[in-house]
C-alpha cells in the first residue's frame, strides 16, 4: 500500500543535529516527488525540502544551507540531514510521496503517501 514510516525525530538543543528517515513500504517506480514537510503547534504546515526520482531537490529558504534531503533508492528510504538546528525548527516532520516530477506538483493536499509523523524539538 505504500506506507511512509518516519523516525529519527528527537530533542536537542540549538546548534544541534538531528537525522530523519522515511522508510516506505513497497518499491516504486516512474517519476515521482518525495517531500519532508513539518507543523508547528498552532501553524499551517509547511515544506521543507523536496526530491524528484532523478535526484532533483529544491528547499525551503529557512532550512537552505542547513539541511539536506537524499534518498536510498536500495532500502526505499528518504533522509533529511539538519543541523545547526534553531527552535524555530521545533514541529511534527511528515514525509510524503507523490507521482510526477516535483516541479509539476501545485499542492500535495491530495498526496496518495504520508507517514504518521516524527518530533522534533529544538531548545534554546
Amino acid at each position: 500500500q505504500g506506507d511512509l514510516v518516519e523516525s529519527g525525530g528527537g530533542s536537542v538543543q540549538s546548534g544541534g543535529s538531528l537525522r530523519l528517515s522515511c522508510l516506505a513500504s513497497i518499491n516504486f517506480y516512474g517519476r515521482y516527488c518525495m517531500g519532508w514537510f513539518r507543523q508547528a503547534p498552532g501553524k499551517e504546515r509547511e515544506g521543507v525540502a523536496t526530491i524528484d526520482s532523478d535526484g532533483a531537490t529544491t528547499y525551503a529558504d529557512s532550512v537552505t544551507g542547513r539541511f539536506t534531503v537524499s534518498e536510498d533508492k536500495a532500502t526505499n528510504s528518504l533522509y533529511l540531514q539538519m543541523n545547526s538546528l534553531k527552535p524555530e525548527d521545533t514541529g511534527m516532520y511528515y514525509c510524503a510521496r507523490i507521482w510526477g516530477e516535483c516541479r509539476y506538483v501545485t499542492t500535495w493536499d491530495g498526496a496518495p503517501f504520508w507517514g504518521q509523523g516524527t518530533q522534533v524539538t529544538v531548545s534554546s
